[in-house]
């Protein structure tokens, strides 16, 4: 039977092999095409981009935000509104065109001298995932394509705080115009997906510092599960400088606001705690949104991923911003710069009823790198003294899948003398287990959002530091990572391109790796599968 689609961009595509009917996060055939268009114009204007600063010429202002707009907007569970992404594909066409008409006379692929001509569906089928027939090429292109798209979720967190690195920028456009070129041999592919992750660890470092110069250093904070007795917005996904506006345009119009799934860690930053109708986190990892977004009973703001496809019984209260979509559902508009105009969704709020409690209590978080540093001297002595055996960096994503309940039984049978290092919306797996101290430090610390992993990464390096070790695989780490979608692959890229070996990943290994690539990832760096809870106990602790 003919497929109707195909998205392996995924830890829930069918299978494990691909989605082709339609997709496992509710995207229909129809809009996987367009994202697959998208995807494909976009590395058509990259390829031009990149021409131009070849030759020396400046590539103008808003082509870097462009590119990685529409990156970010195919993001698995990001954006399902059709109209609203074949809007992008015209923008990018016509940017191109300009970009073109500057350029003059060059060798061009394909994809960057297409115009726009002819039926869109079926030049999509023509030139998605499967157009590259060798499976080692077009695994290799995915790697990176995928990891350039959570590079640019990332860089346009940063750029929205009017922080920029233009040779970031010029980097994605290099890579994306690589993905195009026959000529390139996956060893030179194998070397552009570990420069990725290179780029990868300097792009959640200018996110960092965008989040630490606007909203201060995370610290530790207890974070209210409860609800108040006002009316509430819930905002979710990951971009704060939608958070800063909606709690600025809420003060004293007696509505309040609630974080909920990868938001959470909003609540970390001391710019953010001053709002006194800033009251906690709502809820769990995304997943769980139909459940918890119906009794919540007020509007939610959807700043980023991840959207389930919603229930007719508050689809309107669903709101979305910056690349977030969903047809049906209200767009706040807003581009980088500008102030966002939040009174429709405010004005909603006041009509509705406040949340339902569905939980009581707190949690810890705020163990970003400068905290963890301020902890150093007791981190230090704990290790030392033997206290802390090791550290267990149990990072990434959380999904639907069953399997996934291996990380919370993991975390409750992991040995009393260790300590889980956390950052995405994995954490909600084992966050709210009763774990424990020792010697007064949290056996969870979470350092935040998924792009927050970078904390994780300077904490290693630091240790590695303090302890004077050569390698950071003599470490007293090991790495067990769950993950979902492209982010946490730019993650992986970024732990790969600092030397981390001997990475878990799970709950099952990407489609979308060869069995060649694979093995080449499993030679060089150790990567593995992750087993049953207690396999993998023997295999870090030997017990």
């Amino acid at each position: 039977m003919e497929e109707k689609m195909f998205c392996y961009q995924c830890q829930e595509t069918a299978g494990c092999t691909g989605c082709t009917k339609v997709g496992m996060c509710g995207k229909q055939p129809e809009v996987a095409a367009m994202q697959d268009l998208l995807v494909y114009v976009t590395k058509g204007l990259a390829a031009v981009a990149a021409a131009l600063r070849k030759k020396g010429e400046e590539v103008p202002d808003g082509i870097g935000h462009q590119i990685t707009l529409n990156l970010f907007t195919t993001i698995t569970n990001a954006n399902f509104d059709q109209d609203a992404i074949m809007e992008r594909i015209r923008q990018t066409l016509q940017q191109k065109q300009k970009l073109l008409d500057k350029l003059g006379n060059a060798a061009l692929p394909e994809a960057a001298l297409w115009d726009g001509s002819g039926d869109w569906t079926e030049k999509a089928r023509t030139v998605g995932v499967l157009s590259t027939k060798d499976e080692d090429i077009r695994s290799l292109r995915e790697l990176i394509t995928y990891g350039l798209k959570g590079l640019s979720a990332y860089t346009k967190h940063a750029n929205v705080l009017l922080q920029e690195d233009s040779e970031i920028d010029a980097f994605i456009e290099r890579a994306l115009a690589a993905t195009l070129s026959d000529s390139l041999s996956a060893e030179e592919l194998t070397a552009l997906v570990l420069e990725t992750g290179e780029y990868g660890v300097r792009g959640m470092a200018l996110l960092d510092k965008a989040n630490t110069e606007a909203y201060g250093n995370p610290r530790i904070t207890k974070v209210n599960i409860g609800v108040g007795k006002n009316p509430g917005i819930l905002v979710s996904g990951h971009d704060l400088r939608d958070m800063e506006m909606l709690l600025e345009q809420t003060m004293g119009t007696g509505v309040d606001v609630y974080t909920h799934s990868e938001m959470l860690p909003a609540n970390y930053y001391p710019a953010f705690q001053k709002y006194p109708h800033f009251v906690g986190n709502y809820g769990n990892a995304w997943w769980k949104q139909k459940e918890e977004f119906e009794s919540f009973h007020g509007p939610i703001l959807m700043t980023t991923n991840c959207i389930v496809p919603p229930k007719a019984s508050y689809q309107d209260r669903l709101y979305t911003t910056g690349a977030a979509g969903y047809p049906g559902c209200k767009h706040i508009p807003g581009e980088i710069g500008e102030k966002k105009d939040f009174s429709q969704i405010i004005e909603h709020a006041k009509r509705c009823a406040p949340p339902d409690e569905i939980e009581t209590g707190t949690i810890v978080g705020g163990f970003a790198h400068a905290q963890v540093f301020a902890l150093a001297d007791k981190v230090v002595d704990a290790v030392k003294s033997g206290a802390i055996r090791k550290f267990v960096v149990m990072a990434g994503c959380d999904g639907r899948a069953k399997s996934r309940d291996y990380y919370t039984r993991f975390a409750e049978a992991l040995p009393k003398d260790t300590v889980i290092l956390t950052a995405g919306c994995a954490k909600y797996r084992y966050n709210k287990l009763n774990l424990g101290e020792i010697g007064g430090i949290p056996r969870v610390l979470d350092a935040g959002q998924c792009n927050d992993s970078y904390s994780l990464a300077v904490i290693a390096l630091k240790l590695k530091e303090i302890f004077g070790a050569k390698d950071i695989n003599e470490l007293p780490i090991v790495y067990n990572i769950a993950w979902y979608e492209q982010k946490a692959v730019i993650v992986l890229l970024a732990l790969l391109s600092l030397g981390v070996k001997n990475i878990h990943l799970g709950p099952m290994l990407p489609a979308f790796l060869s069995p060649n690539v694979t093995n080449v990832l499993v030679s060089k760096f150790g990567i593995s599968g992750i087993g049953t809870v207690e396999e993998d106990l023997r295999l870090f602790f030997g017990e």
